[in-house]
């Protein structure tokens, strides 16, 4: 009998701990993936140097450096590269935030909507971007840099840290690697 609630006692203390290791240390980066907590800088002085860095780079173009704030901000956040945002956002909508694809992408991160033709799309288990924000959401361009940024370093996270796989997954399916290549030559340019 004393046996059995030692061991009731130490199932009950497991399973607390597994449900506080989740609570502590997946549930909040599983919600900042699905952004339904935005995240928040904690360095500015590394936020001004990104910023200095992005707006000093002479490889970039003006419709691009005047997202150099909200890009440095979410790089810190996602722990990605400036360069690499200003990279994507330069082969996707060439800074435009108004961009909206043939195939439905919104603004400057080019973003499938859950609306709009993108609502068309459907995968197994129905539409493909039904959790996804709407065609309004995504043409705030904060909005849309840091949802798509979090996107991007959601696929990182999957593909262990891997930016060319990541970027893959980003871009058109049917463009893979050549699209994941063109951002790589984008980014590799303004890195030199």
């Amino acid at each position: 009998m004393r046996n059995t609630k030692v061991l009731l006692f130490l199932g009950i203390l497991l399973g607390s701990l597994v449900i506080t290791g989740f609570a502590y240390f997946i549930q909040p980066a599983f919600l900042q993936f699905l952004n339904a907590e935005p995240l928040q800088v904690k360095d500015q002085a590394s936020v001004s140097g990104r910023i200095n860095d992005c707006q000093s780079n002479m490889e970039i173009s003006d419709a691009v450096k005047q997202w150099c704030e909200p890009m440095a901000k979410q790089a810190l956040n996602t722990q990605l590269d400036t360069m690499l945002l200003a990279a994507l956002i330069t082969v996707e909508s060439g800074g435009q935030p108004d961009a909206l694809s043939s195939s439905g992408a919104v603004g400057l991160m080019q973003v499938m909507p859950r609306d709009g033709i993108a609502s068309q799309f459907q995968c197994s288990n129905g539409p493909c971007f039904a959790k996804r924000p709407s065609i309004t959401e995504l043409l705030d361009s904060d909005f849309n840099i840091q949802y798509g940024s979090q996107l991007l370093a959601g696929l990182v996270n999957q593909y262990d840290g891997d930016i060319r796989e990541a970027l893959k997954s980003y871009g058109p399916h049917d463009r893979g690697y050549q699209y994941a290549d063109l951002v790589l030559s984008v980014y590799q340019d303004y890195t030199k």
